[in-house]
């Protein structure tokens, strides 16, 4: 059993199809297949059983997942011990950040650090802030950068602040909103609550959601096009969009803001490629 042994076994308990795992991972099923088939000779068990849908884990092969991803996570960790053993900042960084803040901010940030440490490798996954925060407490990556309000232990850091608006391709009186057609958009929980919890606060009506889409960016395009509102986070605005823009605000008049926190585990400080992203995060300046 080696490192391939372990990748393939991690990737297909968290696909459970041998097809997608070849891809994955750039080999071929029967390579795939054959792995698994050695694995159970060795092991002189059955770890999977295939279904019209992919393969089923038996309770001994997710035995040996958990060995396999424990061992890939060990021989990480050495990896980079031992470069972080060297004086230059040399290595991997291992980062989750929200989709959102990747196609926005991110891209530019990255290639900063990268013109100051030339040495250091990326190794990134986007998604939602919540599979940000898993990624990081399991392991996964060393940093995460997530949006909304998230309770961490370790060391967190506040990259920016945001406002949030009500948005329309003309200007709109915000007392009319739960007369005027919404324009709906899947996000994560925490913005949805935010804006929920808004709403609730200063209407008795619900709002009229007239189209549902499933990004903030592709509700953004329907308001360019004058088909109704939406409420949305200052980072996909800009000054040339020339649409209507009205702060939401609180019962006290006070803004209502959505955070943007880098989060990391203490101990991933020991490490000198994550070490020089801390600092040089801490002097970023990304307010909105």
């Amino acid at each position: 059993m080696d490192s391939m042994d372990w990748e393939i076994l991690r990737e297909l308990f968290k696909c459970k199809n041998i097809t997608q795992t070849s891809k994955t991972l750039r080999t071929s099923q029967p390579a795939v297949t054959y792995r698994i088939n050695k694995l159970e000779q060795e092991f002189n068990v059955k770890i999977i059983y295939r279904n019209k849908k992919g393969v089923v884990f038996t309770s001994q092969g997710e035995m040996i997942v958990n060995y396999a991803i424990s061992m890939l996570k060990d021989n990480q960790k050495l990896k980079e011990e031992l470069i972080s053993q060297e004086n230059t900042v040399q290595g991997i960084l291992r980062l989750s950040a929200s989709s959102i803040f990747s196609r926005y901010q991110l891209p530019k940030i990255l290639s900063e650090f990268s013109q100051k440490y030339p040495a250091v490798e990326f190794d990134v996954n986007t998604g939602w802030s919540e599979e940000v925060f898993k990624s990081v407490h399991n392991d996964y990556s060393q940093v995460g950068i997530l949006r909304g309000d998230y309770s961490f232990s370790s060391e967190k850091i506040r990259l920016m602040k945001e406002k949030i608006y009500v948005v329309s391709k003309h200007p709109i009186d915000i007392t009319d909103l739960p007369h005027l057609p919404r324009i709906y958009y899947n996000t994560d929980t925490s913005l949805n609550k935010l804006i929920d919890d808004w709403w609730i606060g200063k209407f008795i009506e619900p709002p009229s959601i007239t189209i549902n889409v499933d990004n903030m960016e592709t509700s953004k395009e329907f308001v360019q096009n004058g088909l109704g509102f939406s409420i949305l986070p200052g980072i996909l605005l800009r000054d040339d969009d020339n649409l209507s823009k009205i702060p939401c605000l609180d019962q006290q008049g006070d803004y209502i803001i959505r955070n943007t926190d880098m989060i990391l585990k203490e101990q991933y400080l020991n490490n000198t490629v994550v070490r020089a992203f801390y600092n040089f995060m801490k002097d970023v300046n990304l307010e909105f």
